[in-house]
Protein backbone atom coordinates (compact mmCIF):
# COMPACT_ATOMS: atom_id res chain seq x y z
CA UNK A 1 0.00 0.00 0.00
CA UNK A 2 1.32 3.46 -0.92
CA UNK A 3 2.34 5.51 2.09
CA UNK A 4 0.04 8.42 2.83
CA UNK A 5 2.12 11.38 4.12
CA UNK A 6 1.50 12.58 7.66
CA UNK A 7 1.84 16.06 9.13
CA UNK A 8 4.21 14.61 11.72
CA UNK A 9 6.70 13.38 9.06
CA UNK A 10 8.67 16.63 8.92
CA UNK A 11 8.70 16.96 12.70
CA UNK A 12 10.12 13.45 13.05
CA UNK A 13 12.87 14.21 10.53
CA UNK A 14 13.75 17.49 12.25
CA UNK A 15 13.92 15.91 15.69
CA UNK A 16 16.16 13.10 14.48
CA UNK A 17 18.61 15.73 13.26
CA UNK A 18 18.76 17.26 16.73
CA UNK A 19 18.29 14.40 19.20
CA UNK A 20 19.75 10.96 19.73
CA UNK A 21 16.37 9.20 19.92
CA UNK A 22 12.75 10.07 19.17
CA UNK A 23 9.90 8.34 20.99
CA UNK A 24 6.71 8.31 18.89
CA UNK A 25 3.69 7.88 21.15
CA UNK A 26 0.05 7.49 20.21
CA UNK A 27 -2.94 5.17 20.41
CA UNK A 28 -2.62 1.73 18.93
CA UNK A 29 -3.32 1.54 15.18
CA UNK A 30 -2.84 5.26 14.47
CA UNK A 31 0.08 4.56 12.10
CA UNK A 32 3.19 5.02 14.27
CA UNK A 33 5.09 2.01 12.93
CA UNK A 34 4.33 2.75 9.28
CA UNK A 35 5.49 6.35 9.68
CA UNK A 36 8.66 5.33 11.53
CA UNK A 37 9.51 2.72 8.87
CA UNK A 38 9.62 5.43 6.19
CA UNK A 39 12.79 6.81 7.75
CA UNK A 40 14.24 3.89 9.76
CA UNK A 41 17.24 2.03 8.35
CA UNK A 42 16.73 -1.12 10.47
CA UNK A 43 14.17 -2.35 12.96
CA UNK A 44 13.29 -4.63 15.86
CA UNK A 45 9.54 -5.13 16.22
CA UNK A 46 8.94 -6.42 19.71
CA UNK A 47 5.19 -6.97 19.23
CA UNK A 48 5.54 -9.41 16.32
CA UNK A 49 9.11 -10.75 16.55
CA UNK A 50 9.34 -13.25 19.42
CA UNK A 51 13.09 -13.66 19.00
CA UNK A 52 13.68 -9.91 19.22
CA UNK A 53 11.49 -9.67 22.30
CA UNK A 54 13.29 -12.52 24.08
CA UNK A 55 16.60 -10.93 23.19
CA UNK A 56 15.35 -7.58 24.52
CA UNK A 57 14.51 -9.31 27.79
CA UNK A 58 17.84 -11.13 28.14
CA UNK A 59 20.36 -8.82 26.44
CA UNK A 60 18.68 -5.48 25.65
CA UNK A 61 21.85 -3.89 24.29
CA UNK A 62 21.98 -6.41 21.42
CA UNK A 63 18.58 -5.31 20.14
CA UNK A 64 20.06 -1.86 19.54
CA UNK A 65 22.63 -3.12 17.04
CA UNK A 66 21.75 -2.18 13.46
CA UNK A 67 21.84 0.60 10.88
CA UNK A 68 20.57 3.94 12.17
CA UNK A 69 18.09 5.30 12.72
CA UNK A 70 17.06 1.96 14.22
CA UNK A 71 13.38 1.42 14.98
CA UNK A 72 12.45 -0.29 18.25
CA UNK A 73 8.73 -0.92 17.79
CA UNK A 74 6.45 -1.16 20.87
CA UNK A 75 9.44 -0.69 23.14
CA UNK A 76 7.28 -0.56 26.27
CA UNK A 77 6.82 -4.34 26.04
CA UNK A 78 10.37 -4.56 27.41
CA UNK A 79 10.82 -1.30 29.38
CA UNK A 80 14.42 -2.13 30.32
CA UNK A 81 15.36 -1.08 26.78
CA UNK A 82 14.81 2.57 27.73
CA UNK A 83 17.96 2.82 29.83
CA UNK A 84 20.00 0.96 27.23
CA UNK A 85 18.86 3.37 24.51
CA UNK A 86 19.78 6.31 26.73
CA UNK A 87 23.22 4.83 27.39
CA UNK A 88 23.81 4.09 23.69
CA UNK A 89 22.88 7.66 22.78
CA UNK A 90 25.35 8.93 25.37
CA UNK A 91 28.11 6.61 24.17
CA UNK A 92 27.66 7.38 20.47
CA UNK A 93 27.20 11.13 20.89
CA UNK A 94 25.35 11.45 17.58
CA UNK A 95 21.80 12.47 16.68
CA UNK A 96 19.33 10.26 14.84
CA UNK A 97 20.26 6.93 16.39
CA UNK A 98 16.89 5.47 17.39
CA UNK A 99 13.15 5.71 16.85
CA UNK A 100 11.03 4.14 19.58
CA UNK A 101 7.30 3.66 19.12
CA UNK A 102 4.83 2.94 21.89
CA UNK A 103 1.07 2.65 22.40
CA UNK A 104 1.21 3.14 26.13
CA UNK A 105 3.17 5.10 28.70
CA UNK A 106 4.69 2.55 31.11
CA UNK A 107 4.28 3.10 34.81
CA UNK A 108 7.05 5.18 36.32
CA UNK A 109 10.08 3.15 37.32
CA UNK A 110 12.78 4.54 39.56
CA UNK A 111 15.39 2.63 37.52
CA UNK A 112 14.31 4.28 34.27
CA UNK A 113 16.14 7.55 33.63
CA UNK A 114 14.04 10.43 32.32
CA UNK A 115 16.03 10.57 29.11
CA UNK A 116 16.11 14.37 29.22
CA UNK A 117 18.37 15.74 26.50
CA UNK A 118 18.75 12.31 24.93
CA UNK A 119 15.23 11.28 23.97
CA UNK A 120 12.38 13.49 22.79
CA UNK A 121 8.71 12.52 22.70
CA UNK A 122 6.55 13.02 19.61
CA UNK A 123 2.78 12.55 19.82
CA UNK A 124 0.98 10.95 16.89
CA UNK A 125 -2.77 10.80 16.36
CA UNK A 126 -5.18 9.28 13.83
CA UNK A 127 -5.42 10.89 10.38
CA UNK A 128 -6.73 14.45 10.18
CA UNK A 129 -9.06 15.44 7.34
CA UNK A 130 -6.10 17.11 5.60
CA UNK A 131 -4.08 13.89 5.75
CA UNK A 132 -7.09 11.93 4.51
CA UNK A 133 -7.34 14.22 1.48
CA UNK A 134 -10.71 15.58 2.62
CA UNK A 135 -9.36 19.08 3.28
CA UNK A 136 -7.61 21.31 0.78
CA UNK A 137 -5.49 22.93 3.47
CA UNK A 138 -6.10 26.37 1.93
CA UNK A 139 -6.52 27.82 5.42
CA UNK A 140 -3.30 27.13 7.29
CA UNK A 141 -3.38 27.09 11.09
CA UNK A 142 0.25 28.22 11.07
CA UNK A 143 -0.79 31.11 8.84
CA UNK A 144 -3.63 32.05 11.19
CA UNK A 145 -1.20 32.09 14.11
CA UNK A 146 0.92 34.49 12.07
CA UNK A 147 -2.07 36.79 11.61
CA UNK A 148 -3.03 35.78 8.07
CA UNK A 149 -6.47 36.52 6.65
CA UNK A 150 -8.80 33.74 5.53
CA UNK A 151 -9.77 33.23 1.90
CA UNK A 152 -10.73 29.79 0.61
CA UNK A 153 -12.83 28.31 -2.15
CA UNK A 154 -16.19 26.85 -1.27
CA UNK A 155 -15.80 23.51 0.50
CA UNK A 156 -18.81 21.29 0.89
CA UNK A 157 -18.91 18.23 3.12
CA UNK A 158 -22.57 17.17 3.10
CA UNK A 159 -23.94 16.04 6.46
CA UNK A 160 -24.22 12.43 5.34
CA UNK A 161 -20.55 12.47 4.27
CA UNK A 162 -19.56 14.14 7.54
CA UNK A 163 -21.42 11.49 9.51
CA UNK A 164 -19.53 8.79 7.60
CA UNK A 165 -16.16 10.50 8.15
CA UNK A 166 -16.85 10.64 11.88
CA UNK A 167 -17.99 7.02 12.03
CA UNK A 168 -15.05 5.66 10.02
CA UNK A 169 -12.49 7.84 11.80
CA UNK A 170 -8.86 8.51 11.04
CA UNK A 171 -7.54 4.96 11.47
CA UNK A 172 -5.12 3.86 8.70
CA UNK A 173 -6.58 0.33 8.58
CA UNK A 174 -9.94 1.80 7.52
CA UNK A 175 -8.59 3.67 4.48
CA UNK A 176 -9.69 1.03 1.98
CA UNK A 177 -12.70 -0.24 3.95
CA UNK A 178 -16.39 0.23 3.38
CA UNK A 179 -18.26 2.15 6.05
CA UNK A 180 -19.85 -1.03 7.35
CA UNK A 181 -16.50 -2.81 7.58
CA UNK A 182 -14.96 0.21 9.33
CA UNK A 183 -17.79 0.34 11.86
CA UNK A 184 -17.19 -3.31 12.71
CA UNK A 185 -13.41 -2.78 12.92
CA UNK A 186 -13.83 0.19 15.26
CA UNK A 187 -16.09 -1.83 17.56
CA UNK A 188 -13.53 -4.63 17.57
CA UNK A 189 -10.83 -2.06 18.35
CA UNK A 190 -12.84 -0.78 21.29
CA UNK A 191 -13.38 -4.34 22.48
CA UNK A 192 -9.62 -4.91 22.47
CA UNK A 193 -9.15 -1.70 24.42
CA UNK A 194 -11.50 -2.73 27.23
CA UNK A 195 -10.33 -6.35 27.38
CA UNK A 196 -6.57 -6.15 26.79
CA UNK A 197 -5.07 -2.75 25.97
CA UNK A 198 -6.13 -1.10 29.22
CA UNK A 199 -3.92 -3.55 31.14
CA UNK A 200 -0.82 -2.76 29.08
CA UNK A 201 0.09 0.44 30.87
CA UNK A 202 0.55 -1.05 34.32
CA UNK A 203 -0.31 -4.76 34.03
CA UNK A 204 -3.40 -4.46 36.27
CA UNK A 205 -6.47 -6.44 35.33
CA UNK A 206 -9.74 -4.52 35.08
CA UNK A 207 -13.31 -5.62 34.59
CA UNK A 208 -13.88 -5.28 30.82
CA UNK A 209 -17.64 -4.92 31.31
CA UNK A 210 -17.20 -1.93 33.57
CA UNK A 211 -14.50 -0.44 31.33
CA UNK A 212 -17.00 -0.70 28.48
CA UNK A 213 -19.61 1.06 30.61
CA UNK A 214 -17.21 3.93 31.25
CA UNK A 215 -16.31 4.16 27.55
CA UNK A 216 -20.01 4.46 26.69
CA UNK A 217 -20.36 7.16 29.32
CA UNK A 218 -17.38 9.02 27.83
CA UNK A 219 -18.98 8.70 24.40
CA UNK A 220 -22.28 10.14 25.60
CA UNK A 221 -20.39 13.03 27.21
CA UNK A 222 -17.85 13.63 24.44
CA UNK A 223 -16.74 17.25 23.97
CA UNK A 224 -18.19 18.25 27.35
CA UNK A 225 -16.55 19.05 30.72
CA UNK A 226 -18.25 16.10 32.43
CA UNK A 227 -16.87 15.54 35.92
CA UNK A 228 -15.59 12.11 36.93
CA UNK A 229 -18.57 11.76 39.27
CA UNK A 230 -20.92 12.49 36.35
CA UNK A 231 -19.23 9.90 34.17
CA UNK A 232 -19.42 7.34 36.97
CA UNK A 233 -23.12 7.92 37.68
CA UNK A 234 -23.88 7.76 33.96
CA UNK A 235 -22.62 4.15 33.82
CA UNK A 236 -25.70 2.71 35.54
CA UNK A 237 -27.01 0.56 32.71
CA UNK A 238 -29.19 -2.10 34.31
CA UNK A 239 -26.52 -2.74 36.90
CA UNK A 240 -25.10 -0.59 39.67
CA UNK A 241 -23.06 2.37 38.48
CA UNK A 242 -19.32 2.17 39.02
CA UNK A 243 -17.82 4.13 41.91
CA UNK A 244 -16.25 7.52 41.33
CA UNK A 245 -12.80 6.37 42.49
CA UNK A 246 -13.02 3.40 40.11
CA UNK A 247 -13.97 5.68 37.23
CA UNK A 248 -11.02 7.94 38.06
CA UNK A 249 -8.62 4.98 38.05
CA UNK A 250 -10.02 3.70 34.74
CA UNK A 251 -9.68 7.17 33.22
CA UNK A 252 -6.01 7.33 34.22
CA UNK A 253 -5.45 3.94 32.60
CA UNK A 254 -7.20 5.05 29.39
CA UNK A 255 -5.08 8.20 29.33
CA UNK A 256 -1.97 6.05 29.74
CA UNK A 257 -2.81 4.13 26.57
CA UNK A 258 -3.73 7.43 24.89
CA UNK A 259 -7.36 6.52 24.20
CA UNK A 260 -8.55 9.45 26.30
CA UNK A 261 -6.94 12.81 25.50
CA UNK A 262 -8.56 15.57 27.49
CA UNK A 263 -8.53 19.21 26.40
CA UNK A 264 -7.22 21.36 29.26
CA UNK A 265 -8.55 24.76 30.31
CA UNK A 266 -6.68 27.78 28.98
CA UNK A 267 -4.49 29.40 31.66
CA UNK A 268 -5.21 32.98 30.63
CA UNK A 269 -5.28 36.42 32.23
CA UNK A 270 -8.46 38.49 32.07
CA UNK A 271 -9.25 42.17 32.44
CA UNK A 272 -12.36 41.27 34.43
CA UNK A 273 -12.94 39.30 37.62
CA UNK A 274 -14.68 36.48 35.75
CA UNK A 275 -14.21 33.10 37.40
CA UNK A 276 -12.82 30.50 35.02
CA UNK A 277 -13.69 26.82 35.05
CA UNK A 278 -10.70 24.48 35.13
CA UNK A 279 -12.24 21.09 34.29
CA UNK A 280 -10.96 19.53 31.07
CA UNK A 281 -13.15 18.81 28.08
CA UNK A 282 -13.51 15.06 27.50
CA UNK A 283 -12.36 13.61 24.19
CA UNK A 284 -11.47 10.16 22.94
CA UNK A 285 -8.48 9.75 20.64
CA UNK A 286 -10.81 9.76 17.64
CA UNK A 287 -14.56 10.52 17.50
CA UNK A 288 -15.10 7.18 15.78
CA UNK A 289 -14.42 5.50 19.13
CA UNK A 290 -17.35 7.39 20.65
CA UNK A 291 -19.52 6.21 17.77
CA UNK A 292 -18.34 2.63 18.31
CA UNK A 293 -18.97 2.83 22.06
CA UNK A 294 -22.66 3.64 21.56
CA UNK A 295 -22.91 1.39 18.47
CA UNK A 296 -24.14 4.25 16.31
CA UNK A 297 -24.21 4.47 12.50
CA UNK A 298 -24.17 7.40 10.06
CA UNK A 299 -27.95 7.16 9.67
CA UNK A 300 -28.44 7.26 13.41
CA UNK A 301 -26.18 10.30 13.79
CA UNK A 302 -28.22 12.15 11.16
CA UNK A 303 -31.29 11.60 13.34
CA UNK A 304 -29.50 13.14 16.34
CA UNK A 305 -27.91 16.37 15.17
CA UNK A 306 -27.12 17.42 18.72
CA UNK A 307 -24.85 14.41 19.25
CA UNK A 308 -23.44 14.84 15.73
CA UNK A 309 -22.51 18.40 16.68
CA UNK A 310 -20.52 17.23 19.70
CA UNK A 311 -18.76 14.61 17.57
CA UNK A 312 -17.97 17.24 14.94
CA UNK A 313 -16.40 19.41 17.63
CA UNK A 314 -14.31 16.43 18.77
CA UNK A 315 -13.18 15.82 15.18
CA UNK A 316 -12.14 19.46 14.81
CA UNK A 317 -10.20 19.35 18.09
CA UNK A 318 -8.43 16.19 16.86
CA UNK A 319 -7.40 17.97 13.67
CA UNK A 320 -6.40 21.17 15.45
CA UNK A 321 -4.12 19.12 17.71
CA UNK A 322 -2.41 17.56 14.68
CA UNK A 323 -1.89 20.96 13.03
CA UNK A 324 -1.01 22.79 16.25
CA UNK A 325 1.75 20.36 17.18
CA UNK A 326 3.43 21.09 13.85
CA UNK A 327 3.70 24.75 14.82
CA UNK A 328 4.76 24.16 18.44
CA UNK A 329 1.34 24.99 19.87
CA UNK A 330 -1.26 23.40 22.15
CA UNK A 331 -5.06 23.27 22.11
CA UNK A 332 -7.06 24.48 25.13
CA UNK A 333 -10.68 25.42 25.87
CA UNK A 334 -12.21 28.44 27.61
CA UNK A 335 -15.12 28.21 30.06
CA UNK A 336 -16.23 30.71 32.67
CA UNK A 337 -18.90 30.47 35.33
CA UNK A 338 -20.74 33.45 33.84
CA UNK A 339 -21.52 31.27 30.82
CA UNK A 340 -19.10 32.32 28.08
CA UNK A 341 -17.57 29.30 26.36
CA UNK A 342 -15.10 29.07 23.47
CA UNK A 343 -14.40 25.65 21.99
CA UNK A 344 -10.70 25.86 21.15
CA UNK A 345 -7.79 28.15 22.00
CA UNK A 346 -4.58 27.39 20.13
CA UNK A 347 -1.55 28.90 21.84
CA UNK A 348 2.06 28.73 20.70
CA UNK A 349 4.93 28.40 23.14
CA UNK A 350 5.99 31.94 22.18
CA UNK A 351 2.63 33.26 23.42
CA UNK A 352 0.75 33.83 20.15
CA UNK A 353 -2.82 32.63 20.36
CA UNK A 354 -5.93 32.19 18.25
CA UNK A 355 -9.48 31.25 19.27
CA UNK A 356 -12.04 29.12 17.46
CA UNK A 357 -15.68 28.21 17.80
CA UNK A 358 -16.95 25.02 16.17
CA UNK A 359 -20.41 25.08 14.59
CA UNK A 360 -22.00 22.31 12.57
CA UNK A 361 -23.85 24.75 10.29
CA UNK A 362 -22.67 27.96 8.64
CA UNK A 363 -25.90 29.58 9.85
CA UNK A 364 -24.54 29.54 13.41
CA UNK A 365 -21.48 31.63 12.49
CA UNK A 366 -22.99 34.77 14.05
CA UNK A 367 -23.35 33.08 17.44
CA UNK A 368 -19.79 31.78 17.28
CA UNK A 369 -18.42 35.17 16.23
CA UNK A 370 -20.20 36.87 19.12
CA UNK A 371 -18.57 34.48 21.62
CA UNK A 372 -15.13 35.04 20.11
CA UNK A 373 -15.44 38.83 20.18
CA UNK A 374 -16.60 38.71 23.80
CA UNK A 375 -13.58 36.59 24.67
CA UNK A 376 -11.22 38.99 22.91
CA UNK A 377 -12.62 41.89 24.95
CA UNK A 378 -12.11 39.98 28.21
CA UNK A 379 -8.51 38.85 27.73
CA UNK A 380 -5.84 41.16 29.08
CA UNK A 381 -3.81 42.16 26.00
CA UNK A 382 -0.93 43.51 28.08
CA UNK A 383 -0.29 40.04 29.50
CA UNK A 384 -1.59 37.75 26.74
CA UNK A 385 -1.26 39.85 23.59
CA UNK A 386 -3.99 40.35 21.01
CA UNK A 387 -5.35 37.25 19.29
CA UNK A 388 -3.74 36.57 15.93
CA UNK A 389 -7.02 35.15 14.65
CA UNK A 390 -10.62 34.55 15.66
CA UNK A 391 -12.45 31.95 13.60
CA UNK A 392 -15.66 29.94 13.40
CA UNK A 393 -15.00 26.47 11.99
CA UNK A 394 -18.01 25.08 10.09
CA UNK A 395 -18.73 21.92 8.12
CA UNK A 396 -19.21 23.58 4.72
CA UNK A 397 -19.06 26.94 2.93
CA UNK A 398 -16.56 29.53 1.77
CA UNK A 399 -13.58 30.61 3.80
CA UNK A 400 -13.63 34.35 4.37
CA UNK A 401 -13.08 37.12 6.90
CA UNK A 402 -16.12 39.02 8.13
CA UNK A 403 -16.31 42.79 8.60
CA UNK A 404 -15.92 42.33 12.38
CA UNK A 405 -12.60 40.56 11.80
CA UNK A 406 -13.85 37.04 12.63
CA UNK A 407 -13.10 34.41 10.00
CA UNK A 408 -15.43 31.67 8.81
CA UNK A 409 -13.43 28.51 8.07
CA UNK A 410 -14.88 25.38 6.45
CA UNK A 411 -13.25 22.32 8.00
CA UNK A 412 -12.64 21.05 4.46
CA UNK A 413 -10.19 23.92 3.95
CA UNK A 414 -8.36 23.78 7.30
CA UNK A 415 -4.84 22.41 7.37
CA UNK A 416 -1.44 22.75 8.98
Amino acid sequence: MTYRPRVVDSELAERLKATGAVVIEGPRACGKTTTARQIAASEARLDVDDVARRLASLEPARVLIGDVPRLIDEWQLEPAIWNHVRRAVDDRGLPGQFILTGSTVPADDATRHTGAGRLTRLRMRPFSLFELGRSSGQVSLAGLLDGGRVAADRSVIPLDDLAELICVGGWPLNLQSTTQTALRANRDHLDEIRRLDITNGDGRRRDPVRVGMLLRSLARNVATPAATATLASDTGEGVSAIKEHTAAEYLRALERIMIVENQPAWPTHLRSRSVLRSKPIRHLADPSLAVAAVRATPARLLRDLGFLGFLFESLVVRDLRVYAQATDAEVFHYREKAGLEVDAIVQCNDGRWAAFEVKLGEGSADEGADNLLRLARKVDPDRMGEPTSLGVIVSSGYGYTREDGVSVIPVGALGP
